[in-house]
C-alpha cells in the first residue's frame, strides 16, 4: 500500500533493495548517521510556533480605500490593522464607539 498525504498525493516508497542501498550508503558515510528514536522525538517541529493567544477569524466588510492603504504597507498589513483597532479602543470610551454605530 502506498501512503497518501492529506491532499491525496501518493508517495512512492523505496523497494527493499533500494532501502538496503540507502542504508549501506548511510553506514559508509562517516559524516552521517540515522537518528535514534529519542533524537527524532527531541527535534523541533518545522514551521511557526503555536501562538499562546490566537486571534479569531472573522469576515468584515471594509471600504476599499482602507484595505488598499493597509495592503500598501506590505506584508503584515492585517497585524498592523489589528494594532490600529486596538489603539483606537484604548483611546476611545465604549460610549463613543457605540455612538458611531
Amino acid at each position: 500500500m502506498q501512503p497518501k498525504s492529506r491532499l491525496g498525493r501518493v508517495f512512492e516508497l523505496p523497494s527493499d533493495e533500494e532501502e538496503a542501498d540507502i542504508n549501506a550508503g548511510i553506514a559508509s558515510d562517516p559524516d552521517t548517521r540515522e537518528l535514534t528514536d529519542q533524537e527524532l522525538e527531541e527535534l523541533r517541529p518545522v514551521g511557526r510556533p503555536k501562538a499562546a493567544v490566537t486571534k479569531e477569524r472573522i469576515t468584515i466588510r471594509l471600504s476599499p480605500e482602507v484595505v488598499a492603504e493597509f495592503r500598501a504597507t506590505g506584508s503584515g498589513w492585517q497585524t498592523r490593522m489589528d494594532k490600529a483597532l486596538q489603539e483606537y479602543l484604548n483611546t476611545h470610551a465604549r460610549a463613543d464607539i457605540e455612538r458611531l454605530g
